[in-house]
């Protein structure tokens, strides 16, 4: 058995396909195929269920890939590991971040770190805060870029504070409001709301500011995409509260949304997160362009 092997299981365990999985892997399908008849047949078991149409993990399969994967991130680890010794940084980095970051410009950031480390392939993906969080925690991401309101801190990563925002009603830019100097919480409870789903951090926010007004708001809208919030917005469906820093980005490229200050809103705080446990070269050539010290 060797690491070829396993990662043609794998690739075929995710793609479900043979002609995709040796598509990615490079390799003509006739020789994966063989390799992984190979793999059976030394194994004493039936890695994949086959017919004409579908190919599905055994159960055996699904054990073998667990363990495979562990392997070829080891295998992985340790290659990074060797070349960051001898100066050189390679490997993957996964980067979490949320639609509505602010405080870093996080394709800027990327340019200087290519410019350093060309040879480091970056994995980004987009979600919820909490899910970064437990995606760090887990070791499926390596570093996230997220906000939580002031109440709450990320658990179980190392994190930095990147900024502290306070946020601002978002309006159309017809709207009675538009063009006032302040408003408060009471002042705007009675408008018709468009918010991030409930339970989500970026909701949280502005419930809790609501709740410690003592004031009940009507959020008729919810969406898990900014784009659609803003879209709601322009067309004169709601008004919404989002992070001031981003939503100036947000207003200076639609004149249809109008920006109002909000006296004793939401408050959020942006934080940077990595994994406490042994950060990979890739992740600490991140943290030093960042100018993190990383204490793990």
């Amino acid at each position: 058995m060797d690491l070829q092997q396993m990662r043609y299981v794998v690739a075929v365990a995710e793609t479900r396909n043979f002609t995709r999985a040796a598509e990615r892997c490079r390799v003509v399908q006739s020789s994966l195929s063989h390799r992984i008849a190979s793999l059976e047949r030394e194994l004493g078991v039936r890695l994949f269920a086959r017919t004409s149409r579908r190919v599905e993990l055994t159960s055996a399969g699904a054990a073998f890939v667990a363990g495979a994967r562990e392997c070829l991130a080891a295998a992985g680890r340790a290659a990074a590991d060797a070349a960051a010794a001898a100066g050189v940084v390679r490997g993957r980095l996964g980067i979490g971040v949320i639609v509505t970051t602010a405080a870093v410009d996080v394709p800027e950031l990327l340019q200087r770190y290519r410019a350093r480390h060309p040879e480091v392939r970056v994995a980004l993906r987009s979600a919820r805060s909490d899910d970064l969080v437990a995606a760090v925690r887990d070791g499926d991401l390596d570093i996230a870029f997220l906000g939580l309101p002031e109440s709450e801190r990320p658990s179980g990563v190392e994190a930095v504070v990147l900024d502290h925002d306070e946020h601002v009603l978002v309006v159309p830019a017809g709207h009675r409001l538009a063009g006032a100097p302040r408003v408060t919480l009471p002042d705007i409870a009675a408008e018709t709301f468009v918010d991030f789903v409930a339970g989500t951090p970026a909701r949280a926010q502005s419930d809790q500011a609501f709740a410690a007004a003592g004031v009940v708001r009507d959020v008729a809208y919810e969406a898990g995409v900014v784009e659609l919030i803003t879209g709601l917005i322009g067309h004169g469906l709601g008004v919404a509260l989002l992070p001031s820093a981003f939503a100036r980005t947000l207003a200076a490229d639609d004149p249809a949304l109008a920006l109002v200050p909000v006296t004793g809103g939401p408050r959020r705080v942006e934080y940077l997160v990595w994994s406490r446990f042994n950060p990979s070269p890739a992740t600490r050539a991140m943290l030093d362009i960042l100018g993190v010290r990383d204490n793990g």
